[in-house]
């Protein structure tokens, strides 16, 4: 019976130090490597003149990746200076005022206009005269008066000239040109815009990894021309069972291993804090129904090693383990 107790003790004994070597031991899981991914569209319509770069090609943020045709553009600017300097010159003339020889030109315009009215006045009163004295006709009078009535419309429309000219531009007419100048302002920038943005730059310093468009294609506004790889921002996503939830932290160091058996370092930069079942890639279906949370797994990858869709396998030491 002693010796019973004793087996039974020390089996004991053996069973936990098992199972505090398992919880000391690194947690491995493998996954497949993502990294950011950045659609570089166009801003502005037209043909894609030029392709600079191709499918592997590295890439420096701000490198030209294409190019659209500008000519229309171009030539839709030209005429916008246009627009513009008539625009100027308008507000130049409406802020001037008026000349001086336009007002003298005027004056001798009302000043003729008097006589022609005062003319047209005698006539009238001489064809009344005769008409009285049974001498005259109808017609005449009727005549004379007509002329008479447009020499006072005239009289008085340039009167009217003379008081403009001489009072200026009303405030309404200065404020419609500078609002037409502005207009002219506003369409040669929208241009100029659109001309820089016909040459297509890289947002980000990477990798092409996917080409979208060929040169001489037609492109509309947000069509993607490429896609650039920043694999200097690339992570591994695996999944860890609960029981290991405990023994991880953010920033916790990891060592991450590709199928070849290049390593490299990581940190844990992603913890999920919400279950789920195991993706439908993992091999069995025993795996697939066991609940595990997503860890991300920042990675070292200056040389570019790391490529998106990589499978590799982290090693995670627990945190507080024994060397």
């Amino acid at each position: 019976m002693k010796r019973l107790t004793l087996a039974l003790l020390g089996a004991t004994l053996l069973a936990g130090a098992c199972r505090r070597g398992a919880e000391d031991g690194p947690i491995v899981a493998s996954g497949h490597v993502e990294a950011t991914e950045v659609l570089v569209s166009t801003k502005v319509p037209g043909i894609l003149q030029r392709l600079a770069v191709d499918e592997g090609a590295t890439v420096a943020a701000g490198q030209e990746l294409a190019r659209i045709d500008t000519t229309d553009t171009g030539l839709a600017l030209d005429a916008a200076k246009a627009e513009r300097a008539l625009a100027e010159a308008d507000l130049r003339l409406h802020l001037a005022g008026s000349r001086e020889e336009e007002v003298r030109e005027a004056e001798a315009q009302v000043a003729r206009a008097e006589a022609d009215l005062a003319g047209a006045a005698k006539d009238l009163e001489r064809m009344e005269g005769l008409l009285a004295a049974g001498s005259g006709t109808t017609k005449s009078r009727d005549d004379a008066r007509t002329r008479h009535d447009v020499a006072a419309a005239a009289l008085e429309a340039t009167r009217e000239r003379l008081r403009r000219l001489k009072a200026g531009f009303r405030t309404e007419e200065k404020d419609a040109a500078r609002a037409r100048l502005r207009a002219a302002q506003a369409r040669i920038a929208q241009l100029e815009q659109q001309l820089k943005d016909a040459v297509i730059t890289s947002p980000v310093a990477g990798v092409v990894t996917e080409k979208l468009a060929e040169a001489g294609e037609l492109a509309q506004r947000g069509t993607g021309i490429v896609v650039v790889t920043d694999l200097a921002s690339a992570w591994l996503n695996v999944y860890v069972a609960e029981p290991d939830l405990a023994r991880i932290r953010l920033g916790q160091e990891a060592e991450v291993v590709t199928d070849d058996g290049q390593t490299r370092r990581g940190r844990l930069s992603f913890i999920a804090s919400r279950a789920e079942f195991t993706p439908k890639n993992v091999q069995t279906r025993d795996e697939r129904v066991k609940l595990v949370y997503k860890v991300k797994v920042a990675l070292e990858n200056a040389d570019g090693l790391f490529k998106p869709g990589m499978p590799a396998e982290a090693r995670i030491r627990p945190a507080g383990a024994r060397s």
